[in-house]
């Protein structure tokens, strides 16, 4: 039997392949053991700001991914035991992880946790406002510019605004 993270690399490659053909990318691929039984969990994502329903990943997106992946997955025989296939999406919430991320959704609220205190705070809400140098700007509710180096960032979500 393979090894989770072989069998994780192998699916992100063909996921890759599938998403693409859809103008799409994979934005995660998780395979782990639940309450459930083994769950394989793919997310995908529409390249660009994504600040409507409209650039946003649809049902249909996920539909289709999905049904081309299992397709794929079971003629190549990837994944050693039963599993439960999941597409979706980010979220709306969605994780920022990388440096193009705080860039690609500049001018949308987001919330940011740092591994050690920055002015003098634990963490950021407000508008991200890009990517300077290796640091993050945002534009808090405290009506003040911080810059986070990325490094100090333990996590961050965008906030959804109603």
């Amino acid at each position: 039997m393979a090894a989770s993270g072989d069998v994780v690399g192998q699916i992100r490659t063909i996921a890759d392949r599938v998403a693409d053909s859809y103008g799409l990318e994979i934005f995660d691929v998780q395979f782990r053991r639940e309450a459930q039984g083994m769950v394989l969990r793919v997310r995908i994502d529409r390249p660009g700001p994504a600040a409507t329903a409209e650039e946003s990943v649809s049902v249909e997106d996920c539909a289709h991914v999905s049904r081309d992946l299992s397709a794929i997955l079971d003629v190549e025989d990837v994944v050693p035991t039963a599993y439960t296939l999941e597409v979706s999406s980010p979220g709306l919430d969605r994780p920022l992880r990388h440096a193009h991320d705080y860039a690609r959704f500049a001018g949308r609220r987001a919330k940011i946790v740092m591994r050690e205190k920055v002015d003098g705070q634990g963490f950021f809400r407000g508008v991200l406002a890009g990517v300077d140098d290796g640091a993050v700007l945002i534009d808090a509710d405290d009506h003040q510019r911080h810059r986070v180096a990325i490094g100090l960032i333990r996590r961050a979500n965008l906030e959804v605004d109603f």
